[in-house]
């Protein structure tokens, strides 16, 4: 029984270690915006390249490709990039985040609420104020946990900005994260960080799902023709959809779960094999019942049956305490912070028919070999 007790609390915990993977990644880039198309400098990635040449460090987006862009019937809204990793420093305190150079129409593309005070407005942007929002994150680093910050000064990198505002705490990790982040003018971003005119990417909202692929292709065809390039395999600039990302990211986590599922599966190959040498060794002691059963009358049926029971009712017994097991290790890992995980129903179905599978599998050949001996020579056993 504890080969399949480990077993199957090995494929409950594993099999929600992967779908809380892919439940997290999905809300984290969903979060990021819906129905989002991202426009980056850099050739197009074309079959049999190794990787796209110089793909979100090239220089050839503008804020005037971000203007015509707008004017696309297909598009909602559009907000420029100028993203760098920055000192950000206040109160003695120090932080290194990502500092986004955008506009006013970033909140609406990226799906982004303010907690205090406002985003960043198109005055500021024409103006090239030095004005700064800040995630929730990285004012909780300079300032304190919920401090009041709106109206005081943060210094990035030697120049002083002033804080008009802080955006609603929306999750996620690493890169990721939409906490630790500072949110200053385009222009600003333009003219002191990244001294020059180009752009790191351009996000672009269509106006729903439907239009997102029409809006790729008018985007592209709109972007070759004010960058006079004639061959879409020329192209110095590349277009992600949201899509895209989150159905190959699903794929990827799908098979992720079901390597995961299959390693912690071998572990219930062991435990029936376990199962199986154990009822064989239980025929062998019990040869003289058996001969006993079958010389007042049982039949080779209800021997074999009785032995399948046995087995069966073993491994169901160890299916029902690994459920338990492993649904106590998933929420353990849940609790801890390491990992959110989520126990599906179907995982749980799956180990309890698995479990009972293998003890008819296993349990077949041991019920088979007692229903075949031969009652006198059982009975003259011992």
């Amino acid at each position: 029984m504890l080969g399949i007790i480990i077993g199957i609390a090995s494929v409950i915990a594993m099999l929600a270690i992967g779908q809380g993977a892919q439940s997290s990644i999905t809300s984290s880039i969903q979060s990021m915006g819906s129905n989002l198309l991202t426009v980056q400098p850099g050739a197009q990635r074309g079959p049999g390249t190794a990787v796209s040449s110089g793909r979100g460090s090239a220089r050839s987006l503008k804020l005037a490709d971000a203007e015509a862009i707008k004017a696309i019937s297909s598009v909602k809204a559009v907000a420029p990039e100028v993203t760098g990793q920055y000192q950000l420093s206040a109160q003695g305190q120090n932080t290194n985040v990502r500092v986004v150079g955008t506009n006013s129409s970033y909140p609406e593309v990226k799906n982004i609420q303010t907690e205090d005070g406002n985003f960043l407005s198109e005055s500021n942007v024409k103006s090239g104020s030095l004005v700064v929002v800040l995630g929730p994150t990285t004012r909780d680093d300079l300032f304190g946990t919920g401090a009041s910050v709106v109206g005081q000064m943060v210094k990035i990198k030697t120049n002083n900005f002033k804080i008009i505002g802080v955006t609603k705490a929306k999750g996620g990790t690493g890169f990721m994260s939409q906490d630790d982040i500072a949110y200053i003018p385009v222009t600003t971003a333009q003219r002191y960080f990244s001294g020059n005119e180009y752009l790191s990417a351009i996000d672009v909202e269509a106006v729903d799902a439907a239009s997102m692929t029409t809006a790729q292709d008018e985007i592209t065809s709109l972007l070759m023709t004010l960058h006079k390039i004639k061959d879409v395999t020329a192209a110095d600039f590349n277009i992600m959809n949201q899509a895209d990302i989150l159905s190959t990211m699903s794929n990827v986590t799908q098979i992720f779960t079901i390597l995961l599922g299959s390693v912690a599966g071998i572990s219930l190959v062991v435990g029936g094999i376990g199962i199986m040498n154990m009822m064989l060794t239980t025929v062998t002691e019990r040869t003289r019942e058996i001969g006993l059963r079958k010389a007042i009358g049982a039949k080779r049926r209800d021997i074999s049956l009785q032995f399948l029971i046995e087995a069966v009712a073993l491994t169901f017994l160890g299916g029902v305490i690994g459920v338990i097991l492993g649904w106590l290790v998933s929420w353990g890992i849940s609790y801890s912070g390491l990992l959110q995980t989520q126990v599906s129903p179907f995982s749980v179905l799956l180990a309890f028919g698995v479990s009972t599978f293998i003890g008819i599998v296993f349990g077949y050949y041991p019920a088979r070999r007692a229903a075949a001996l031969n009652p006198i020579d059982a009975l003259r056993y011992e």
